[in-house]
């Protein structure tokens, strides 16, 4: 599967480009602000639905348009495959393939196999716990739209519970029975839910280690670690024990939205006590298991985009993702750089086929 062309309308600071790319290796290079990550996140786009960069859709819309559209074009199986992305302001957004549209997006999710590698996952690095729950859920929710539909369900569910804490709280009254049929039903979805997430992690983790190995060439040893509070007791008794915590907190305090995962070197945190060089392999080695993972459990080699990496990493650790990239093992690649003579050298070292695109 690749990406064989790509056109926006008045997305971000393009009015009206195509790119034509190669089905191997396909890089955008130029100086800060000319749109490089901008593509990226276009192509995203036909993956997810969604920027992975702007949370507000309106804001992917150039300045002073009304409307964006991503046209783009695929071969997958041998089989051309068209999806477009489209939103007009005060309208919902709309994600066609070959011209019939999705009614519910989560229905896309995982066609277009992608993972991007980004500035940004740093997030999972300095953030809270939501931000490392949505990578986990991201890369299942690709494979498994049972898992996704039970997410999206436990969270409606949530939702309504902690609108029911906060109702008993205002009119000062208190009823178990409706609170204990949604304690029930956050117990099947988040039971089904951390069973999941526990087994993706079981699944990942070694895949994670192999690939900071080999980027660091085996300096130092990372930890990644699965925690939540299913591991030790069952939610329904976790509700049942901490109601009186949530009816003061007026939300839900205890549950699979509150899972975590531990980010450590040499079992310290990374985050205090990691270089910069460490963290960003950390987050490479995090983004590249999750590119083996999905692979070998749709049989399919995702596209992999590229945002600014190689800056703050040695020319080791550069060397090592390179020569990981330049096999078989994977597929459609897109970089972009702001350095057009690093990039030149980079792509040409891989003896793959290349376009460079200068912005």
């Amino acid at each position: 599967m690749y990406l064989k062309k790509i056109s926006l309308f008045n997305f971000k600071n393009f009015n009206d480009a195509s790119f034509d790319f190669e089905h191997k290796i396909n890089c955008f290079v130029g100086k800060n602000g000319v749109g490089k990550t901008n593509v990226l996140d276009a192509i995203y786009h036909l993956s997810f639905g969604k920027s992975y960069f702007n949370t507000l859709a309106v804001q992917n819309i150039k300045h002073d348009e009304d409307f964006f559209v991503i046209d783009g074009e695929f071969e997958k199986q041998e089989r051309a495959e068209n999806i477009l992305c489209s939103l007009k302001k005060g309208q919902k957004k709309i994600l066609k393939r070959n011209g019939k549209i999705y009614e519910k997006f989560s229905d896309h999710l995982g066609f277009i196999p992608l993972v991007i590698i980004s500035p940004t996952d740093a997030d999972l690095i300095r953030e809270g716990s939501e931000t490392r729950r949505k990578f986990i859920d991201s890369v299942i929710s690709q494979l498994d739209n049972q898992y996704l539909q039970e997410l999206i369900l436990y969270q409606k569910v949530l939702s309504q519970r902690n609108a029911l804490l906060k109702y008993f709280a205002v009119n000062r009254v208190f009823e178990t029975g409706t609170l204990d049929i949604y304690n029930e039903q956050l117990n099947d979805f988040g039971k089904n839910i951390f069973e999941k997430r526990k087994q993706f992690l079981t699944d990942f983790i070694p895949i994670f280690n192999s690939f900071y190995q080999n980027i660091s060439n085996s300096a130092e040893t990372v930890q990644l670690e699965y925690e939540s509070q299913l591991e030790n007791q069952d939610l329904l008794s976790l509700l049942q024990e901490n109601i009186g915590k949530d009816r003061a907190l007026q939300y839900t305090s205890v549950g699979i939205h509150k899972d975590d995962l531990s980010f450590n070197i040499q079992h310290y945190p990374i985050k205090k006590f990691g270089s910069q060089g460490q963290q960003k392999s950390f987050l490479i080695a995090l983004k590249l298991a999750q590119f083996e993972f999905v692979k070998k459990q749709s049989g399919e080699k995702p596209i992999l985009l590229f945002d600014d990496i190689f800056d703050k990493l040695d020319e080791t650790r550069v060397e090592k993702i390179v020569a990981m990239v330049n096999n078989d093992d994977f597929g459609q690649l897109f970089i972009s750089d702001t350095h057009s003579e690093r990039t030149e050298n980079i792509v040409k070292s891989t003896h793959q086929s290349y376009k460079i695109f200068n912005l």
